[in-house]
């Protein structure tokens, strides 16, 4: 039989040609299915798990079908958290990156007016929460009247966290003649009545759950006091050598106080909560992505926005209040198709959740005893460390000069005067440039292949509008 590959979709060369560098080999379950309903347009609702590869199932075939030229936003992507917008966000620019689509990812705690610029300018696709969205539709500072995709993305933490009735209130005001997509873990109640009242003959996908959560992932937990808890994870962390792990709290407090603990230890590890401020927050998850230190010590905030498909063991130090967590959480490890571990400590007070746990998710979770767990040679005399692993854009980043250019908005710059004076240079076509981004005070251009040093250096003497700018090379940041 043959194996299906993304060729298969008559996808476009510059979309095909991101997805090699990004390391996207053959389609997974839920891509198969998802891809070609979204090239025809088809509403469709998809039960899938995390990890299944749902973004790119729908990013890919949204990025073949933008028309570039079109002033308007044309796909909107709701989310329920930050971090799940700007991850989303960053998978659909770098599959549309040689094709130049332009991704926008708004969300609340972040400067109201600088949202407000970036949409002003053309974007394709608007990735946002909720809350923010539906601000910026109030203040008249986005135009969603072409919108012809709408995506929403993880709809039952939506509903979790109180979002769905914006979420209804966005949708209401949106083009008829748009495809709506739907994807959740499970299907509540009102999840099924938003399909109903907003889509027409949907087409259901439910991934296979041979790939679930649960079969892919070693669960186990322990019996332990709280007091004896911190112990217990360094005797874990030594005789199991996670190479990267996240531990799951649940408050900031408790957070803090571990990290405080774990750098007495010497382990090379951060925090993550709601607490924390935006910028820091993006950071150190982009940090964590990319391997600069083994353990992450988060609350409930982060579990949603983390998609890294090498954590190898998940430890819940606290058990998570709602059994939902519990998934969302051990489902950060086994990813991609991987295996993966994950650990619960539970304390005297704690069984009837672990109960409950289990009745949720049709599975007894085996106990295992401490005393079986040797002491361990101490995991940072051994100096073991992994290399710092690049994020799968490095590729795409590696083969891209971003230019900034010391003119803008302010000095009546256009995208069109910076692509006319590149343009001219010898040896260079339109296809070798890639997006335009012209600012207030600045602007930067994106060169594709091997002639960035070449545009880089003809810039030092190349007018544009009549005058010669200063240029410098910038380095990429994903966030």
């Amino acid at each position: 039989m043959h194996k299906m590959n993304f060729r298969d979709f008559g996808l476009d060369k510059e979309i095909l040609k991101a997805l090699e560098k990004l390391e996207y080999e053959m389609p997974t379950a839920v891509q198969q299915q998802v891809i070609p309903f979204v090239l025809e347009n088809r509403d469709i609702i998809v039960k899938s798990k995390t990890g299944s590869g749902k973004t790119a199932s729908f990013a890919i075939p949204i990025c073949e079908k933008i028309e570039l030229e079109q002033r308007n936003s044309q796909v909107l992507v709701l989310t329920p958290t930050r971090e799940l917008a700007v991850q989303v966000k960053e998978d659909i620019a770098y599959i549309g990156r040689f094709k130049k689509i332009r991704c926008a990812a708004i969300f609340g705690k972040q400067p109201i007016e600088m949202q407000k610029r970036e949409l002003r300018q053309r974007v394709h696709v608007i990735v946002a929460t909720p809350g923010r969205i539906l601000d910026h539709m109030e203040r008249k500072n986005v135009n969603l009247e072409e919108i012809k995709y709408l995506i929403i993305d993880e709809a039952d933490e939506m509903l979790n966290m109180g979002f769905i009735d914006q979420v209804e209130a966005i949708i209401k005001t949106l083009p008829l003649n748009r495809a709506t997509m739907l994807f959740s873990a499970t299907m509540p109640e009102k999840i099924e009545e938003i399909c109903n009242q907003y889509m027409i003959d949907p087409k259901r996908i439910e991934v296979d759950s041979k790939d679930s959560t649960t079969e892919k992932i070693e669960q186990a937990y322990y019996e332990v006091e709280e007091h004896r808890k911190f112990n217990l994870i360094n005797k874990i962390i030594y005789t199991e050598r996670p190479s990267r792990c996240i531990i799951f709290c649940n408050t900031r407090e408790k957070v803090e106080n571990i990290i405080r603990q774990m750098k007495n230890e010497k382990y090379s590890c951060r925090g993550l909560h709601g607490g924390m401020e935006q910028g820091e927050r993006l950071n150190t998850m982009q940090r964590f992505k990319r391997g600069q230190f083994d353990f992450l010590v988060a609350t409930d905030v982060a579990a949603r926005g983390i998609h890294i498909d090498d954590v190898t063991h998940v430890i819940n130090y606290d058990i998570p209040v709602e059994k939902e967590s519990y998934v969302h959480r051990i489902g950060r490890t086994g990813r991609a198709g991987n295996g993966g571990i994950a650990i619960t400590f539970v304390s005297q007070g704690d069984v009837e959740m672990l109960n409950d746990i289990e009745e949720y998710i049709k599975h007894e979770i085996p106990k295992r005893e401490k005393e079986a767990i040797q002491e361990g040679e101490r995991i940072f005399e051994k100096q073991i460390t992994h290399k710092a692993k690049g994020d799968r854009s490095d590729k795409i980043n590696r083969e891209i000069t971003k230019i900034r250019i010391n003119a803008g908005k302010r000095k009546k710059m256009r995208p069109g005067d910076i692509l006319g004076a590149i343009s001219n240079m010898e040896g260079i076509i339109p296809k070798d440039i890639g997006i335009i981004d012209v600012q207030d005070t600045c602007s930067y251009v994106e060169i594709f292949g091997k002639k960035g040093d070449f545009v880089y250096e003809e810039l030092q003497s190349t007018k544009i509008k009549g005058r010669i700018f200063t240029v410098k090379k910038v380095r990429f940041r994903s966030f």
